[in-house]
């Protein structure tokens, strides 16, 4: 059980870095008072509902960090992972690395509600699911950060950005390393994101 818990650890920890690097490196974001004024009750209302949803379920923590990370490879940290399909657009649950696989996003609709009661039409969805990444690091033991907020939602997405952006188990090494070290990520990055983050998120 200790070297359950202490892989978990180590995983969560290097997702965390390497996601603090890729939320602030693709975005021209504020400071954490962001919405200090308009929704002050916002770190409080998103905290209590990731603990609650974490109480239920352990591994929703490292699930919620996973969806942050596969929403930060497609076209920066906007929350187009969470947008259904339109008319107009199939969006990226569906992707290949997304399709019976991403998860939490019941939970990331209840966290939204709950802000939405606290400050109606202030905090955008990408900003929630960045600091619901945060919280299920730290309540899960690992680091704490400053999260960087002023994100702006996705309109539209795309399946084929996903498939493209975000690594896949089909992609060879060459591939793999490509796609990493295009957004700035070490071979080290490459392996706690592909290899044990996918396996904390998917559990045994």
């Amino acid at each position: 059980m200790a070297s359950t818990t202490s892989s978990l650890f180590m995983a969560i920890l290097c997702l965390a870095l390497v996601i603090l690097f890729i939320g602030s490196s693709r975005a021209e974001l504020s400071s954490p008072d962001f919405y200090s004024k308009t929704c002050p009750k916002l770190f409080p209302t998103v905290k209590s509902k990731v603990q609650s949803a974490i109480a239920k379920e352990t591994r929703m923590g490292a699930s919620l960090l996973r969806l942050f990370f596969h929403d930060c490879f497609v076209n920066g940290c906007d929350g187009s992972v969470l947008l259904d399909d339109t008319s107009n657009f199939v969006g990226e649950k569906t992707a290949n690395a997304n399709r019976n696989s991403a998860r939490g996003f019941d939970v990331v609709d209840d966290i939204k509600s709950a802000v939405e009661s606290v400050c109606p039409g202030v905090v955008s969805c990408a900003d929630i699911l960045a600091i619901t990444a945060r919280d299920s690091v730290t309540i899960l033991g690992g680091p704490n950060w400053e999260v960087k907020l002023g994100r702006r939602d996705a309109k539209t997405t795309s399946r084929a950005a996903a498939n493209n952006g975000i690594p896949q188990q089909s992609f060879n090494l060459n591939r793999l390393l490509s796609r990493f070290n295009a957004l700035g990520l070490s071979n080290t990055d490459l392996v706690a994101l592909s290899g044990k983050g996918k396996a904390v998120a998917d559990g045994p």
